[in-house]
């Protein structure tokens, strides 16, 4: 059976320029989420929250090609940030972020199987935490581009999105932060790392 990759099938979601900001019109799509808060490099529900993400991810995966006959690659790991003030992202303050980390599904998944994949990750890593989801997001149109670097190095690029971009295209926000993980922090180098940030926006009033 063919191998369904999200990142090919969908590459105008999966791939942004590296020097400005293009704009996305997003469908609606289907994730495995877990909600968390507090600094990802020191909150330990963070890495758990991963943990757990791909265990029912991989589940789902392998239930969908025994079952339906369909295969495809994870996608990547993707997050929702967020704060009561948004320069906390351009600060780095980050013991005061909120986050969603989450995997997309495809379409084709549904409760049945996501069920029984939580069931399987229940046995491996005990009881899942409370948020742990199957759940659609609506982010409709959005502006993004691709950071290589740190994660600590965005802080310019999102002070010039909200700063200069969005108010000179009469632009503000309409959901969170959203960042897609290309790369793999455990074998990239930080200054190689890849991730595309996102930010749905509105017409501003």
């Amino acid at each position: 059976m063919d191998k369904i990759d999200f990142k090919k099938k969908l590459s105008k979601l999966y791939s942004a320029p590296a020097d400005s900001f293009a704009i996305v019109d997003v469908p609606v799509m289907q994730f495995v989420k877990i909600d968390g808060k507090g600094d990802p490099n020191s909150e330990p529900s963070y890495k758990r929250a991963i943990e757990r993400l791909y265990a029912v991810s991989y589940a789902i995966k392998f239930g969908a090609k025994a079952k339906l006959g369909k295969d495809y690659v994870v996608p990547p790991l993707e997050g929702l940030w967020w704060a009561d003030d948004p320069d906390d992202f351009v600060r780095r303050w980050k013991h005061r972020w909120q986050w969603t980390m989450m995997i997309m599904v495809p379409d084709f998944v549904d409760r049945t199987l996501y069920d029984a994949a939580v069931a399987k990750s229940r046995d491996k890593l005990g009881e899942p935490p409370e948020s742990l989801r199957l759940e659609s997001l609506d982010e409709g149109r959005c502006l993004q581009t691709l950071h290589i670097g740190s994660y600590d190095d965005e802080g310019p690029v999102l002070a010039r999105l909200h700063n200069e971009i969005m108010p000179a295209q009469g632009l503000t926000f309409a959901g969170p932060h959203h960042e897609i993980y290309l790369s793999d922090p455990r074998k990239v180098a930080p200054e190689k790392l890849k991730t595309i940030l996102r930010q749905p926006v509105r017409r501003a009033s």
